[in-house]
């Protein structure tokens, strides 16, 4: 009945005022999908987004520029492979051999560092293969030596692969003990199973200090060099996509790496703890 209507009101205007209406429409229409187009998606790390940092990051760079930020986080081998379908606008991600092979390929403009943290390694307070200390690898080796409880990762995320380079330095690839399980899962996740299992784990301290399931978890190996953990920033090649946001999306990386993206970086805390040091300028 209400289409009836409206039809019958078009009808009644004059070929001028149906001309307005008709522009009107149009008018509306376009401010709609130019709204729309005012979004760009990153696909990035799930440790960004599980940290809690992109909850405060996103909203300030909305507020600078106007434009919507849609996440996917992934492990950060899945966030690439991403980019490299054209299913991304930016990458936000934490493994820099795999990222600057991914700008190697053409698949990505360039890499920029934007800010770093570093990855412990928790397990429970007893320690029973007694890991604890400043030395990544000896950790790993005794807590294969004990078969303890050992939950991996297992996907294509940073944080996994960082966890092969450092069983490697330990010459025990293959080799973690009866104890170790691959959960192909997210950092959150991998945490929950080590908690529910007192398990060891390795994680970025971003992650682990938003944990709220520690259960009996504590953070026993830290402060290793080798345990440093940097984050870059790509935009996804417009000449291998051309249906990329280029315009929006290098506005996303130009905001995160000036000082006001990394004045909120820096200034994001959990209880008076600083999760992540912005070094763009460095």
């Amino acid at each position: 009945m209400k289409t009836v209507k409206s039809f019958k009101f078009f009808q009644s205007l004059s070929p001028m005022k149906l001309a307005q209406a008709a522009a009107i429409t149009v008018a509306c229409l376009g401010a709609t999908l130019a709204a729309q187009a005012q979004s760009i998606v990153v696909a990035s790390t799930t440790s960004t987004e599980q940290s809690g940092l992109f909850s405060v990051l996103l909203p300030e760079f909305k507020k600078a520029s106007g434009i919507d930020v849609k996440v996917v986080a992934l492990g950060t081998g899945q966030a690439i492979d991403m980019g490299r379908r054209g299913d991304a606008d930016v990458l936000f991600v934490h493994d820099k051999v795999a990222e600057e092979k991914v700008v190697a390929e053409g698949f990505a403009v360039k890499r920029i560092e934007v800010m770093y943290n570093d990855f412990v390694v928790v397990g429970p307070s007893a320690d029973p293969a007694n890991a604890k200390g400043n030395d990544v690898v000896e950790a790993l080796k005794k807590i294969a030596a004990a078969n303890a409880p050992f939950i991996s990762r297992g996907d294509k995320s940073g944080t996994f692969a960082a966890e092969m380079r450092f069983w490697k330095m330990a010459d025990m690839t293959d080799k973690q003990g009866s104890g170790y399980k691959a959960c192909g899962c997210g950092m959150g996740p991998a945490l929950n199973m080590a908690s529910g299992t007192n398990a060891y784990a390795l994680t970025d301290r971003g992650t682990w200090l938003n944990f709220k399931n520690r259960g009996d978890l504590k953070i026993l190996v830290e402060g290793d060099k080798r345990l440093f953990n940097q984050y870059g920033v790509m935009l996804v090649n417009p000449a291998k996509h051309p249906h990329v946001k280029v315009a929006d999306g290098q506005k996303f990386i130009d905001w995160v790496v000036s000082p006001e993206g990394q004045g909120v970086i820096a200034g994001y805390k959990i209880d008076g703890e600083q999760l992540f040091f912005p070094n763009a300028a460095k």
